[in-house]
């Protein structure tokens, strides 16, 4: 059996971790049988590097990141190799339309009105790779609210979160709402709970739909393995078999 390991950042806040182990929870019940861990790059535990050597037989790492960036391409590629090397990682989860659809049922239920201008607040990254996907899961979510989406971030990058509000001021809009492009409740969400918008949704947290995008991840990482397994295995059969194929030398 291939073992699912959900790898975190890690968070300080104790509803963060809740929210996570919750999502954890859903993962496992979205597939009875199936076997679930959850490990974290840093802060909070247990941490990867300690969950990802005990575990038997194959692993696919899902990394509970929503874009590329320097924890997708340098953090979990030095843990991984460190403690299991080999393992098969699957790719961040976002930019995904079922993200969108979590986004918008969160600006829902914080009182979204048509007439509202929108911002996705994101972390931020310096990888512009990691922006690029924040700014693409941007474009999913106006195309969902049938309206247009700035991407913003609490920390690095451009624009911030400060001035994508200052800009749509001075709009036609009678409200700003603030979209969250964040897994849990922790840092993020209080810089744009505190951020002046006139509302902003909840984070994605434990959602069924992203239990779902998860295991989605999973089966297209288990799907790309088997495939480069197969295409070595293929390679290596026909060169055995040109080796062994006695030349014509009369």
């Amino acid at each position: 059996m291939t073992t699912l390991v959900l790898a975190g950042h890690g968070t300080r806040s104790a509803r963060g971790e809740e929210t996570l182990a919750r999502l954890r929870d859903l993962v496992r019940r979205a597939r009875p049988g199936s076997r679930v861990e959850q490990g974290f790059l840093e802060i909070s535990s247990p941490l990867l590097a300690e969950v990802l050597p005990g575990l038997p037989g194959p692993v696919v790492v899902v990394p509970l990141l929503l874009a590329g960036g320097y924890h997708v391409h340098i953090d979990l590629p030095s843990v991984i190799a460190a403690a299991r090397p080999g393992t098969t990682v699957a790719a961040p989860l976002g930019p995904d339309p079922l993200l969108a659809a979590i986004v918008a049922r969160r600006l829902a239920s914080a009182g979204l009105r048509s007439t509202d201008s929108v911002i996705l607040g994101a972390a931020g990254s310096s990888d512009p790779a990691a922006l690029a996907d924040v700014r693409a899961a941007a474009r999913l979510l106006a195309v969902r609210l049938s309206r247009p989406v700035t991407a913003a971030f609490a920390a690095t990058g451009t624009p911030s979160v400060g001035e994508a509000l200052e800009r749509l001021r001075s709009g036609p809009a009678p409200r700003i709402a603030l979209a969250s492009y964040l897994l849990a409740p922790g840092f993020f969400q209080s810089r744009l709970e505190e951020s002046g918008a006139d509302l902003v949704g909840a984070p994605l947290g434990a959602d069924t739909d992203l239990a779902a995008l998860v295991w989605a991840r999973f089966d297209q990482a288990c799907w790309k393995a088997s495939l480069s397994s197969r295409t070595i295995s293929s390679a290596l059969s026909s060169r055995e078999g040109r080796k062994s194929t006695p030349a014509n030398i009369s």
